[in-house]
């Protein structure tokens, strides 16, 4: 087995992603609450809409790290790894996150949040 495809590795690889997490999830909500802010959205609506905004940044920018330290020929090893700790490292893990068209209704129903907050 390839010295990348090792249990030990997928754990390091698990943790930055669960370190990066948070950091990311600021990093990519603070703009969506700046404009609602200015725009005078109600606060309820534009936290739901920067959750939505944000997440699929964040899962890209994560999804990246994955495909760097493995391969892209090789990600799918980690995935699965993680679809089988479902209690554990998997535990927030769908298969869903790595599609791109999954991220992009996120990224859309953002904006059609914050469309629905002005009109509000």
């Amino acid at each position: 087995m390839n010295q990348e495809l090792n249990p030990k590795n997928f754990k390091k690889i698990s943790i930055i992603n669960w370190v990066l997490t948070i950091p990311f999830f600021i990093l990519f909500s603070w703009p969506y609450l700046y404009f609602a802010n200015i725009f005078s959205i109600e606060k309820p609506m534009a936290y739901i809409g920067c959750i939505f905004f944000s997440v699929p940044f964040m899962i890209t920018i994560i999804h990246g790290h994955v495909t760097m330290a493995l391969g892209e020929a090789h990600r799918h090893h980690y995935y699965d790894w993680l679809n089988e700790r479902p209690l554990t490292f998997g535990l927030l893990y769908h298969p869903m996150l790595v599609r791109t068209r999954f991220r992009l209704i996120l990224l859309v129903t953002s904006v059609l949040l914050f469309i629905v907050g002005l009109i509000l």
